[in-house]
């Protein structure tokens, strides 16, 4: 399973909020700290319009703890926060507990029990903030991905993000968006951390420096071949193109847009490619795209888009809104009970159902000490993922959990694939 580490030993634990050690050190004292608990990441709805949502950020939450390590730099910084017995035992901490949790790139609706993690409160609570930062970005961000996928009926995508988000959310919502189904990356980062492909030519500014865009053109084709993709709205579209080709030859291997109306412009550029001769060179379109806009593109001589902002801020749900909570406490389910914020006591799993041909009909959660039956095309949604703190062997790859989202996709309600607003995609059943 592909994690996101910089350095195997970058201790992340400090990537946290001071109320999880505050909540330690009390524990610690009043003697409950060792009491056996169950939180679970749940999220009560999903975003205003979404149908599904994907689990992201899997991979590299196993991964960043093993790293939840209090170092003796982090020890020092936390010196004003908590007492003495308390650093003492966070000098010590390893999280020896177990986690179950949706396959990294499978669906989930309001309610699934996308992580259960088991272990004393002290152990269990301090990963909070880390495992809800990371699986709030990256399913956010994944999420969006998908539906930009589907809406581009097979076109690939490129994800040009990086100058729009924190340049470490970059590396991970690169991740999220190739987990998702996009093509390449433009964050060359992501490719070192997690092997995806990386894609780009050249900015406005390259042509701005030249002298003329021909001059322009000429340059980058030298350097990089006549099968690059040379950015043609710097002036005029239509003479872009002209020289474009000029430049390049008929083999020219694309053009990108990147501002305007995309359609028409495609359109255009199309009909003045073939005339050229230009016939099997590819139309590239960027420029403040989201799923909308690439659904509203499927008719166009379109070849592949560039998705930046839309992508990497989750297309106007930055977070998925998932929690982390307390349900059970030795044995005995707890849950809180306000009004807006109700949340459902005692472990859980799911089941979801399907019917033959294979398409997803309903999620059952239900508790973990009362199963519901299986049906012979029925599957348990949690997987293990760590035992007594050390990950389970042979977790899913980014290619294998890639194709896991591709498939679940392919499960999913054709209503439920819409861009519309609507109910969930499926519904879910709590016999809890």
């Amino acid at each position: 399973m592909s994690g996101s580490p910089q350095s195997a030993g970058v201790s992340t634990a400090l990537l946290t909020d001071r109320y999880e050690l505050t909540m330690v050190a009390a524990a610690l004292a009043d003697g409950t700290a060792d009491r056996q608990c169950v939180f679970e990441v749940f999220a009560r709805r999903l975003p205003d319009g979404r149908r599904y949502g994907v689990v992201a950020g899997t991979g590299r939450l196993v991964e960043s703890i093993s790293r939840f390590r209090f170092g003796d730099e982090e020890l020092a910084a936390l010196r004003h926060v908590v007492d003495a017995p308390t650093l003492d035992w966070l000098g010590a901490y390893r999280f020896t507990g177990d986690v179950d949790g949706y396959p990294e790139g499978e669906l989930y609706f309001p309610g699934s029990p996308i992580l259960t993690v088991r272990g004393t409160f002290a152990d269990a609570v301090v990963l909070e903030t880390l495992a809800l930062s990371i699986l709030n970005h990256d399913s956010a961000v994944a999420s969006a991905a998908a539906r930009m996928v589907t809406a581009a009926a097979g076109r690939p995508l490129i994800e040009m993000g990086s100058r729009r988000t924190h340049e470490a959310a970059a590396v991970a919502a690169a991740r999220a968006a190739y987990l998702a189904g996009f093509g390449a990356t433009s964050n060359l980062e992501s490719e070192r951390r997690h092997g995806i492909p990386t894609a780009g030519t050249a900015a406005h500014a390259w042509i701005l420096l030249h002298d003329d865009e021909l001059g322009a053109f000429q340059s980058q084709v030298k350097a990089l071949g006549s099968d690059t993709t040379l950015l043609v709205d710097t002036y005029d579209i239509r003479r872009g193109v002209e020289l474009a080709v000029q430049a390049a030859g008929t083999e020219l291997g694309a053009i990108r847009i990147d501002s305007g109306d995309l359609g028409e412009l495609a359109r255009q550029a199309r009909d003045q490619l073939d005339a050229l001769g230009a016939v099997n060179t590819r139309i590239v379109l960027s420029g403040d795209l989201d799923e909308y806009a690439i659904a509203a593109l499927r008719a166009e001589p379109v070849d592949s888009y560039g998705v930046g902002t839309s992508v990497v801020t989750g297309s106007g749900a930055p977070t998925a809104g998932m929690v982390y909570k307390l349900v059970e406490v030795d044995g005995r389910p707890v849950a809180k009970r306000s009004a807006a914020k109700e949340s459902r006591g005692g472990a859980k799993s799911a089941v979801r159902r399907y019917k033959p041909t294979g398409t997803a009909v309903e999620e059952v959660v239900h508790a973990t000490g009362r199963p519901v039956p299986v049906g012979p095309h029925d599957r348990v949604m949690p997987v293990p993922l760590l035992r007594g703190g050390e990950p389970v062997p042979d977790l899913p790859t980014l290619e294998q959990s890639r194709e896991h989202l591709r498939a679940a996709l392919v499960s999913v309600p054709w209503e439920g694939l819409k861009l519309s607003r609507g109910e969930p995609a499926i519904p879910t059943t709590f016999e809890v």
